[in-house]
């Protein structure tokens, strides 16, 4: 068992939710139950996969929790592309929002290669 507040990955995908919540507030009031809802919870999926995956017994499970926040990420970054299009998000947030969440995504597969060996 793993101490998940320890975990860089969780301290930056926790951190990142913050952020992705707070972009988000500014986006239309009539995408609330839209792609901000959307983009909320594919945001804080990640960090809460990091932390259901470190309560489980064995290395294996735990990388299978690292595999869905990893695919979290990936479904966050279309859906940023996707607000950005709809003109919901400054290009400047779009470039800082994809450059931390690729940064996440690098630090969950270098820990799932950790897990796995």
């Amino acid at each position: 068992m793993h101490n998940f507040k320890e975990l860089n990955c969780w301290q930056e995908a926790k951190d990142f939710s913050v952020f992705t919540y707070e972009i988000t507030s500014k986006f239309p009031s009539s995408e609330i139950y839209g792609i901000t809802s959307q983009i909320k919870r594919a945001a804080v999926s990640i960090p809460s996969n990091i932390a259901e995956g470190a309560g489980r017994n064995t290395n294996k499970d735990f990388s299978r929790f690292i595999s869905i926040a990893l695919g979290s990420a990936f479904e966050l970054e279309t859906q940023f592309i996707i607000a950005s299009e709809l003109n919901f998000i400054t290009e400047e947030n779009v470039e800082e929002l994809i450059l931390r969440l690729n940064k996440i995504q690098k630090m969950l597969v270098n820990f799932q290669k950790h897990l796995n060996k």
